[in-house]
């Protein structure tokens, strides 16, 4: 890791020799072909200064959902295997939970049974594991849980389970004067507790479902208590009005994996000027899983029909991705 000392910037031996290739290539764990080259000539083309599609930098915007998209999606969202932790750590001041759903179920060790009770399910155990707290006390218990948790498949951190390809698309976007934006159906407190470390975009740059707050003073001292009523679902239609409401212009740069994100694709790709709709498709099982229309986390059909008309680049992760997780060996 680069250090700073006297004011210079020292760096390793060992990534001395990488830096002629990461300028060269920035998108190196991408498959040479069409999709890469048509990230590479759209970025090339709205930074060339008086071309006929240049994009000042105050209007790149760049705007990625998370599940699915930056980091894994399977076998449950995160943000859900979280909840179900909690709720097992919370369990013993809780004991009228072993008989009610859907925290009995969990309790059982049955997350798919305990989910069967659908929207209101779901919203009741959010609102038993994600109020009643401080915004600063959730994201502690968060960067906990992170810190320890393990992913059932591939037994790494959940920080660990993004995807490369993406991170490398993040920082050349930025290198090129975009400001990037995570715009999530997920938590956008649960996102920021990581985001700055794992995705190098700060929290003000996160759009995302969330819960009410209200102000209280306790013990003298002002904050902000999360309460169990909806906000915002920062998902389908609910994302370009967080787009509108949080971020205040329209994005010309839009990636997304799934019909959840179709709006907000539509919403970037069919404003004025240059526009880029990215959509990733699952397809590769072998190094992560192939999943589409009939998958209950993450179902892309609808938004993988319309992509030839409205122009969108479809990654093939299979195909178009030399790698998938920093972790693998190359």
């Amino acid at each position: 890791m680069a250090r700073i000392w006297g004011g210079i910037l020292l760096i390793p031996v060992y990534l001395l020799a990488t830096l002629p290739a990461l300028a060269a290539d920035p998108l190196r764990s991408w498959t040479d072909g069409p999709t890469k080259d048509a990230i590479m000539e759209f970025v090339a083309n709205v930074t060339k200064e008086g071309g006929p599609e240049y994009i000042p930098p105050e209007e790149r915007i760049a705007v990625f959902d998370n599940d699915g998209t930056l980091w894994a999606e399977k076998p449950l969202y995160f943000q859900l295997i979280y909840a179900m932790d909690m709720v097992r750590d919370m369990a013993p001041d809780h004991p009228d939970w072993e008989k009610q759903e859907p925290f009995a179920s969990i309790l059982d060790g049955d997350p798919r049974k305990a989910l069967e009770g659908g929207k209101p399910a779901l919203m009741k155990l959010m609102a038993a594991t994600h109020s009643g707290m401080t915004g600063n006390e959730f994201q502690e218990s968060v960067s906990k849980w992170l810190a320890t948790a393990r992913h059932p498949k591939y037994k790494e951190p959940y920080t660990e389970m993004v995807y490369q390809p993406m991170l490398e698309l993040l920082r050349h976007l930025r290198a090129n004067g975009f400001k990037t934006f995570i715009v999530s159906g997920g938590g956008v407190d649960f996102i920021r507790a990581f985001a700055r470390e794992v995705y190098g975009i700060p929290p003000d740059q996160v759009v995302g479902s969330s819960l009410k707050a209200e102000y209280q003073v306790k013990d003298g001292k002002p904050s902000l208590v999360k309460l169990p009523e909806i906000n915002l679902i920062d998902d389908k239609e609910g994302k370009p009005v967080g787009i509108y409401q949080y971020i205040g212009r329209r994005p010309i740069f839009a990636v997304g994996n799934s019909d959840g994100d179709l709006q907000m694709l539509e919403y970037t790709t069919d404003g004025e000027g240059p526009r880029f709709g990215l959509l990733l498709h699952h397809t590769d099982s072998r190094r992560e899983w192939a999943y589409d229309r009939d998958s209950e986390v993450g179902r892309l059909d609808k938004a993988l029909k319309l992509a030839p008309e409205k122009g969108w680049t479809v990654i093939d992760m299979q195909d178009d991705w030399r790698m998938v997780f920093p972790f693998e060996k190359q």
